[in-house]
């Protein structure tokens, strides 16, 4: 069996990618789920479905913090959504659980980690590093060799220069240029993009 776990929006773009890619979805799993089918698809809240070891899933939840505790918590295998719109190179690797939305572009050993989001089209240039849980806005721009850590944001439309290197935990404002490396468990916003707050750790 195929489930979504997460029925909120993020939920029904990945579910639209699965559908492109001719995998079948059983259903979704949602705490708040309401039983009404989505897009004739069975939606089961959490506390009455029992996922087993031999089950398929994908948790579409845009939080990066609750895909990390889910897969955690995960003792089947995991889905991975890949829309074919979106241009990959051969040589570029993409981890378990992830997504990379429409019109995507990953470019020569770009490599990506477990339970990403790549969105819609984001562009992750040559030899860039993005690991587990991170997020790439839509329309982000991402030049060589640059690195994402682990549960990182970086919002629409930002633009990160080449070999910059971005802690874990942080996030990056929308439209913002980085140029400078970033901390751990930064806020950066601005062109060029300055710390504006420490957050809590991922």
């Amino acid at each position: 069996m195929n489930y979504l776990i997460g029925a909120g929006g993020h939920g029904l773009v990945v579910l639209d990618v699965l559908l492109k890619q001719d995998i079948h979805i059983d259903g979704f799993i949602d705490s708040g789920a309401k039983h009404d089918p989505i897009r004739g698809i069975s939606c089961y809240p959490q506390a009455e479905t029992t996922i087993g070891e031999a089950d398929q899933v994908i948790i579409s939840i845009g939080s990066n913090t609750i895909r990390k505790k889910l897969a955690a918590a995960h003792a089947g295998r995991f889905l991975t959504a890949i829309h074919p719109t979106a241009i990959i190179d051969e040589t570029a690797t993409i981890g378990e659980g992830s997504v990379v939305m429409a019109t995507a572009v990953l470019n020569a050993r770009a490599s990506i980690g477990r339970h990403v989001i790549i969105n819609t089209g984001a562009i992750v240039e040559h030899e860039c590093v993005i690991a587990d849980y991170a997020h790439i806005s839509p329309n982000a721009t991402l030049c060589g060799n640059v690195h994402v850590g682990e549960g990182s944001q970086v919002g629409a439309g930002a633009v990160v220069i080449p070999n910059i290197r971005i802690g874990s935990g942080s996030m990056i404002g929308a439209g913002s240029v980085v140029i400078r490396d970033v901390p751990n468990n930064t806020l950066v916003f601005g062109n060029p993009a300055r710390a504006i707050k420490e957050l809590p750790g991922f």
